[in-house]
């Protein structure tokens, strides 16, 4: 893999920039790294929206069941599914025309992730950002 989906120019403008981050994969679950990552990036003053096929409320946030059920621009889609489940994911936040795709730890599918930059997202994959958020005191 390389750093082709980890540059550091890349990570840094969507920490510092993107603003709306849809979790796929994001439950009412604080003992899931999904919740916890949201809640940190909440807290640093991003909405974020939970996607999941449940649709529930997380964070005090409304969420949807689907991508394609998110009003609005979504900046970033990060991926909190299986590397077996990303790709589907990845397509979605093609399809709706989000700005980048961000995949943590441990989730990697390149095929899926060379999609997104050819459709021209940006893509973050095998990354966590809250490490990512420690490594560069991002505002």
């Amino acid at each position: 893999m390389g750093n082709r989906f980890a540059d550091e120019n890349v990570i840094r403008r969507l920490l510092a920039e993107a603003h709306t981050w849809a979790f796929v994969g994001l439950a009412d679950n604080p003992g899931r790294t999904a919740y916890d990552q949201a809640a940190l990036l909440k807290s640093r003053g991003r909405r974020i929206i939970p996607v999941h096929p449940a649709g529930e409320t997380v964070l005090g946030e409304p969420g949807y069941e689907s991508l394609a059920e998110v009003p609005g621009k979504v900046d970033v889609v990060a991926v909190y599914r299986r590397s077996e489940y990303a790709g589907e994911a990845i397509d979605e936040a093609i399809a709706i025309g989000a700005g980048a795709v961000w995949l943590p730890l441990g989730v990697v599918d390149e095929a899926a992730a060379g999609r997104a930059l050819e459709a021209g997202l940006d893509v973050v994959m095998d990354r966590c950002p809250g490490v990512e958020w420690a490594l560069r005191r991002t505002a």
